[in-house]
């Protein structure tokens, strides 16, 4: 099950954080796990806001769910691969990468042909208790 959509600059990252909170409503597990839901919501606004602000580019966002884990992954125009920064007090920007490196269970980026992707997964824990339903096992159980 996926969702894609792309975030011109001029949409602004709400727009993404919205669209991602009502995809994710559709899964059988984001009720229970409103912290889960909040950090790839979190995670959405912060590789949006990198593609917008660092790549001056689009975002192109897709959502993945395969059972176990919600794979973020956001594809922008630029090449140039993120870094963590150590931040100054007071500073405004510089944490996205620490805060992505934080909240997903595991995260990738990587360069492609025309641009960068950028993935994190969660797997919600939730999750497991839904292995058997109807949606996961075609209607066997």
């Amino acid at each position: 099950m996926g969702w894609a959509h792309s975030f011109p600059m001029s949409e602004g990252v709400r727009t993404g954080r919205e669209w991602t909170r009502r995809r994710l409503e559709s899964l059988p597990w984001a009720a229970a796990e409103p912290d889960t839901v909040d950090a790839i919501v979190l995670t959405v606004s912060e590789l949006i806001t990198n593609a917008h602000i660092h790549a001056h580019s689009d975002a192109h966002l897709v959502l993945t769910w395969d059972g176990d884990c919600l794979h973020v992954s956001v594809h922008d125009e630029d090449p140039t691969l993120p870094r963590q920064r150590e931040a100054e007090p007071g500073e405004v920007s510089g944490r996205g990468v620490s805060i992505v490196q934080k909240l997903a269970d595991e995260w990738e980026m990587r360069c492609q042909r025309h641009g960068k992707m950028v993935t994190a997964c969660f797997c919600p824990a939730d999750a497991d208790a839904d292995a058997g339903n109807d949606r996961y096992d075609g209607g066997n159980s």
